[in-house]
């Protein structure tokens, strides 16, 4: 009966929300301690505080297939399925990240191809750093903006088949949503008009001031777009490189660190056991006497 879905939630994509999620992977959630001692008769009011709690994402791990807290919350927001609005208060949450990504992902899994973009995209903005736990147990370290990238791009997130939506340019040429703006767009729009009379072409003198200006103003626009194709292409190679290198110092850092740890936790573990003997050896060494 706790695991049943709510008496009035609509059906996702023809099929019970809880479907999203497989079979196998379902019934390890309801197996598990977190499902049934933080999930337990949770509403949606009471969600957010569970969420505020979480500090890494994930799916499933380990060779006994256990949930993550984060994959738990997200089956129960499927069973109890909250109203859109609480999901978009979610996803509007700068403070709480992981409260963020939850409803991030509830959105991928739930909304429309619209809803997806619409909400989701405005999350590029967010470069802060994650960390998710991988099917061996083994924390990593993404970003909000590459988890967001997942979720538009990839068929799975999290252990979840994510339902297909409409590519981007479908839904731009039926006018349902805007073309993607440069975030570049002003700097190119700066240093087109201050080196566009250096490049227009020679007047002539038999030619109309009417006729001129339409072939100025065809001529400013075929610029401004080959400008904005060479900067859009450039500036995405090196913001994904520049990516790249930080993540990857982030998981050296990550690593050195759990190294550090590591090895400290083993000096710690062999002093006390030279303690151990010292002590055993000078007890052996009274009692002889």
């Amino acid at each position: 009966m706790a695991n049943r879905t709510v008496k009035d939630a609509k059906s996702i994509r023809g099929t019970n929300p809880q479907y999203l999620i497989e079979k196998i992977i379902r019934s390890r959630i309801y197996d598990s301690k977190y499902w049934k001692e933080e999930c337990f008769a949770l509403t949606a009011e009471l969600l957010v505080d569970k969420a505020m709690e979480l500090r890494y994402l994930g799916g499933v791990f380990g060779g006994n297939i256990k949930p993550t807290p984060f994959l738990c919350l997200i089956l129960k927001m499927l069973q109890i399925q909250p109203e859109k609005d609480i999901i978009v208060e979610f996803i509007k949450n700068e403070e709480f990240k992981y409260v963020r990504a939850l409803g991030a992902l509830y959105m991928r899994l739930t909304g429309s191809s619209l809803d997806c973009y619409k909400y989701l995209e405005p999350l590029f903005n967010d470069s802060r750093k994650l960390r998710i736990q991988n099917k061996q147990g083994v924390f990593e370290v993404i970003h909000m903006d590459e988890f967001i990238d997942m979720l538009l791009r990839d068929e799975r997130s999290c252990d979840i088949i994510l339902p297909r939506i409409q590519k981007r340019h479908v839904l731009e040429e039926s006018n349902e949503l805007e073309a993607k703006v440069s975030a570049l767009e002003d700097d190119i729009d700066e240093g087109i008009e201050s080196s566009e009379d250096e490049e227009m072409p020679p007047i002539k003198d038999e030619r109309k001031k009417a006729d001129y200006d339409k072939d100025r103003e065809r001529y400013k626009e075929r610029e401004r777009e080959k400008r904005h194709s060479r900067s859009d292409k450039k500036s995405d190679r090196e913001r994904d490189r520049s990516r790249s290198r930080e993540r990857k110092r982030d998981r050296e850092r990550e690593r050195d660190r759990d190294r550090r740890d590591r090895d400290k936790d083993r000096r710690r573990s062999d002093r006390e056991r030279r303690e151990r003997d010292r002590e055993r050896e000078r007890r052996r060494d009274r009692s002889r006497y």
